[in-house]
């Protein structure tokens, strides 16, 4: 007889046919499991700490049965299981459930077997597919229970700061018989179902799938199952026909994006990986053809440190080529805030990591989940051996779609690398078929390109991969109607595209993304140490390196420095830099940073000693000097602070040369000295030779001019340096967003606690301080500093921060009009329209900077500087700079407490390349050391001088591979074609050009030459030079 064609009827007939909820006991899924068994024995131990599998089984194990619950927040309990498995079930599959909402670890014979997880779809491990007599019934197994979930434990929503009191509930744990003929009918028909739904009532497709399904029930009888190969044969003669030619290929692979640190401290993405790698390979092991792809070179060193069994086993997998490790970073790092060096940095541990481990570099660079792509990383990818680029993140653009899946990426520099979004904007898809068409529908490069990715496994809390989703994608890897879905890899994936790619598209600079940007202003204090430690790290190489070519015995640091360099990388992991993890992975982070500085302070000393140690040799009957050091390469003359009378502090100016060392006695006068006068309204008025300001009694800024000019800085009616406080209450990512709509909530900072009183008279440094109510509760102080012959005017702020959603930006409304202002990046910079033109223009309205953005005309402009923030607008003529927010979640503490940082303004004639702004602003961020010595001697040496202001002498460190050699970095700063002289006093017997990883470039030997080595730059480009010393 005819089936009716009811449409609806016969949808929702399948749908309960496949139900977990209704009419389970005479529908399919109903027969999933057969007999159950509840476990011979449970026990358990609470463990205070993380601890390792020998130290467990070692513990006294309390009774623990089925529905009891267990804590505290982050803690371990440790089960044992003895399973006993009955005889009648032989030639049968047995499974061990265990359904918790913590996260499991099966244990078994001492190794890690197997992840558990509820939410990643992992509830039950295969003791075995068909019960032998020959095989053991009685076992015994180790159950390791992290107290949290896959996201943490957040209270009452995921992003919400995690819950103290949360207890983790074991809801089952038992022995069933696994229907393995129940599940493959049901994944059948689960296909078959979707495809009716999905592919619509238009397409013929549809109703074949709909009533092949519907047939199949009829045939199936779920108490006999002799009738279910019929249902299959049905099944399968949909899957077997066949597409056409020109079908869409999807490129599968396996994937398990893992946050370093998130809703969960780094201790317990050790575990999460272990979890959802030993999962992937006990599925390889099933599947010879499932690939993973997987990224970050720190967590596979956790794994070989903490699981060196389990790492032993992705190494065989690696080398078969399933298990593949991409990215070549040391971690997937924030694209926006780390500095270029670190940015360098965390390709050449990476791919050093993976070279050393795996025998192989990463050939694309891999960061899925970071908030925008800055517009340096195509040159800094192509240094490190990388043209390929993978992402999805732009696909969260609040405003705008981004146009393109395929195409170009060009950086500021014009370096190009083939960038691929895959097209269902996901790195965690199922395998399903709604996810498999978003692919072929959504991809906008149609025409052009007909292959994509799919990477589809559980991620960002871990889990990865399941058997379910490759199941599901058997069925469909050439299926009538459906993309074609094949198991790929990432190199067979940009293969293709590269062989097609004569028509793509480019995109010239940044990526941005229209969302997440108040991660630039997130968490001050990780912002902070982020800076102070890459400076950090910068001086401690510049210093030992230069000891090392001065000094045979002196020992560079390589080791100690590659350590402290990946505890900087690891916390620029993109939700711990950006300020978007709960409080635990703050104070670890903060840790770390307070080990860097620890470290970092004895290493430099080691390294001035080494460098100087003739010069601090205490003399007798020598006066009191000082020695400076410079670790920039250009000349400074600045004011100083060196130790005076016994608790005192004495200011000098001294000179010293690029990156060498002086030694003051009899400080320097300078043309002009600062005067500082007190007016009658309470206003003070600064001068010293370049720069004149007047101040009001609140500390704004009321005029700003360069002496001897007539030019105002300060727009006309309007005063600088004003604070202004926002409401910040996004839609949902608390600590991640900041909406536009904040800014029709500005309200003036106005409430004077303090008016503005001279602090330093004048003379070399001259200073004036006043303070304010902030809000409800918070308190501003300000020092406003102007030192002889600067050519900024400095805020030295200190804010105690109590508010709640709020949101603190300083403004400088200035007397420049252009349509863009420019922003300092990685190693260059990159102009942002003033304007709201266009939506892509609004969905600007914060961006982020590092040490200074400017707005200029020609002949004219103003410059902000600043040492350690990196939220900035520019809106009209106002320059602003984003100081500190309040967000409640992940972190209901972030950002309160004492703040201190620096920022300074710089009104300059000319072009900001002109005026040297690039050199102020390191001038700030990397003060001059002062080191106090007795020495008779008065030397001045310099070890490394650029003859071409437009480029910057970045890095100075020993080669990785070659202690004889050191690698020093420039870069183009202005973005200008220029030709350069390095000029150094070293001992220097080989110069050769070479890329990122340091490795040398064909042909690239360079004549030492009486003026030093000759270099060619193109505006923005990064060179990379081995120094070969005759030590």
């Amino acid at each position: 007889m005819a089936a009716l064609k009811h449409r609806r009827t016969v949808l929702e007939r399948v749908e309960k046919f496949l139900s977990e909820t209704y009419f389970t006991d005479c529908n399919l899924r109903g027969r999933l499991f057969g007999d159950r068994c509840p476990v011979a024995s449970l026990s358990y131990f609470q463990a205070p700490r993380r601890i390792p599998y020998d130290e467990a089984v070692e513990q006294d194990f309390r009774p623990a049965q089925v529905g009891d619950s267990f804590g505290p927040l982050w803690g371990t309990c440790w089960f044992k299981v003895e399973l006993s498995i009955p005889t009648a079930w032989a030639g049968r599959e047995v499974h061990f459930i265990w359904e918790s909402d913590g996260e499991g670890m099966v244990w078994r014979d001492a190794q890690p077997v197997q992840g558990l997880t509820k939410e990643g779809e992992k509830t039950s491990y295969i003791l075995t597919s068909s019960l032998k007599e020959t095989e053991p019934h009685s076992l015994m197994l180790y159950v390791e229970l992290a107290c949290n979930g896959l996201f943490g434990a957040g209270k009452g929503s995921m992003i919400a700061p995690p819950d103290p009191e949360k207890r983790f509930t074991l809801s089952k744990a038992e022995l069933v018989v696994f229907n393995r003929d129940v599940y493959e009918l049901l994944v059948d028909l689960e296909i078959l179902l979707d495809m009716a739904k999905l592919l619509g009532e238009e397409d013929q497709r549809s109703f074949q799938a709909l009533y092949t399904a519907n047939q199949m029930v009829n045939v199936c009888d779920v108490m006999d199952p002799s009738t279910f190969p019929a249902a299959r044969d049905l099944a399968a003669e949909i899957f077997s026909q066949r597409n056409g030619e020109s079908q869409h290929t999807i490129h599968a692979m396996g994937h398990c994006h893992i946050d370093s640190a998130w809703l969960w401290p780094y201790e317990e993405t050790i575990r999460k990986c272990a979890r959802s790698w030993v999962t992937v390979i006990r599925l390889m092991e099933h599947n010879p053809e499932l690939t993973f792809a997987c990224s970050q070179a720190q967590q596979f060193e956790w794994v070989r440190s903490v699981y060196p069994g389990l790492y032993a086993r992705i190494q065989d997998f690696v080398a078969k080529g399933q298990f593949i490790p991409v990215g070549g970073t040391w971690v997937e790092m924030d694209g926006n805030l780390p500095s270029g060096e670190s940015m360098v940095r965390q390709f050449l541990q990476g791919q050093r990591f993976f070279q050393e481990q795996f025998g192989r570099l990463c050939s694309e660079f891999w960061l899925p989940d970071t908030f925008g792509y800055s517009a340096q990383l195509p040159q800094l990818m192509r240094g490190c051996g990388i043209r390929r680029f993978l992402t999805q993140k732009l696909s969260w653009n609040l405003v705008n779609t981004f146009p393109h899946h395929t195409f170009f990426w060009e950086g500021i520099d014009g370096s190009r690398v083939l960038t691929h979004f895959p097209p269902g904007d996901s790195y965690g898809m199922h395998g399903q078929v709604e996810e498999v068409l978003k692919t072929l529908k959504n991809n906008k490069d149609k025409g052009y390109v007909n292959h994509s990715a799919f990477l589809f496994g559980f991620g960002d809390g871990g889990g990865g991969p399941t058997q379910k989703m490759l199941d599901r994608m058997k069925r469909m890897r050439d299926t009538d109607g459906l993309p074609r879905v094949q198991l790929s890899t990432p190199d067979q994936l940009f293969s293709i595209l590269e062989k097609d790619s004569s028509h793509l598209c480019t995109w010239v600079g940044e990526l941005f993304l229209e969302l997440h940007n108040g991660t630039y202003t997130t968490q001050a204090q990780i912002k902070k140490g982020n800076r102070e430690c890459e400076r950090i790290l910068h001086d401690v190489e510049v210093l030992s390196t230069l000891a090392v070519a001065r000094d045979s015995t002196f020992q560079y640091p390589a080791s100690q420095l590659q350590q402290l360099w990946r505890l900087l990388l690891l916390n620029q992991f993109h939700d711990v830099l950006p300020g978007s993890c709960i409080q635990l992975v703050v104070e670890d982070a903060l840790q770390y940073y307070t080990e860097i500085r620890r470290a970092g302070a004895v290493l430099q000393e080691e390294a001035v000693q080494g460098l100087c140690r003739d010069l601090l040799q205490p003399e007798v009957g020598s006066t009191q000097s000082t020695l400076v050091l410079n670790t920039l390469p250009w000349e400074r003359t600045e004011v100083i602070s060196r130790s005076g009378p016994p608790g005192a502090e004495t200011l000098a100016m001294v000179t010293v040369p690029s990156m060498g060392y002086t030694i003051v006695r009899e400080p320097l006068l300078p043309p002009q000295l600062v005067t500082v006068w007190k007016q009658e309204d309470g206003s003070v008025v600064m001068e010293n030779g370049v720069i004149a300001v007047c101040l009001d009694a609140m500390g704004r800024l009321t005029s700003l001019q360069l002496v001897g000019s007539e030019r105002e800085s300060v727009a006309d009616g309007c005063c600088a340096n004003q604070f202004a406080l926002f409401d910040d209450v996004p839609l949902y990512w608390d600590a991640w967003d900041v909406m536009d709509y904040h800014l029709e909530t500005r309200k003036p900072v106005t409430t004077l606690l303090k008016p503005l009183n001279v602090t330093l008279g004048g003379g070399l440094r001259g200073s004036a301080s006043f303070s304010l109510q902030v809000g409800k509760s918070s308190t501003l102080t300000q020092e406003i500093i102007l030192d002889a012959t600067s050519p900024y005017l400095r805020f030295l702020t200190q804010v105690e921060w109590k508010e709640a959603h709020k949101f603190l930006k300083v403004e400088f409304p200035v007397q420049v009009r252009s349509t863009n202002a420019t922003y300092e990046i990685q190693f260059g910079h990159l102009q942002r329209p003033t304007h709201r033109n266009t939506s892509w223009d609004w969905a600007r309205f914060e961006v982020w900077a590092h040490k200074w953005l400017d707005l200029s005309e020609h002949g004219f402009g103003v410059a902000l500087l600043n040492d350690c923030k990196y939220g900035a607008s520019a809106l009209g003529n106002v320059l602003s700079l984003s100081l500190l927010r309040a967000p409640k979640s992940p972190d209901a503490m972030a950002d309160i407490g004492y703040h201190e940082f620096t920022y300074a303004v710089m009104p300059h004639q000319g072009s900001l390349q002109e005026a040297g702004v690039i050199q102020c602003a390191y001038n700030l961020n990397f003060p001059l050391h002062t080191v106090p010595t007795s020495s008779a001697q008065c030397p001045t040496w310099s070890a490394f001088s650029v003859s071409s202001p437009a480029v910057v002498l970045e890095t100075v460190k020993q080669a990785e591979d070659r202690p004889e050699a050191m690698v020093v970095r420039l870069y183009e700063a202005h973005g200008s074609t220029v030709v350069a002289w390095l000029q150094t006093s070293l001992p220097v017997k080989e110069a050769m050009l070479c890329d990122l990883l340091e490795q040398p470039v064909k042909g690239g030997c360079l004549p030492l030459e009486p003026g030093g080595v000759r270099l060619s730059f193109t505006p923005f480009h990064v060179l990379s030079l081995l120094l070969v010393l005759e030590l």
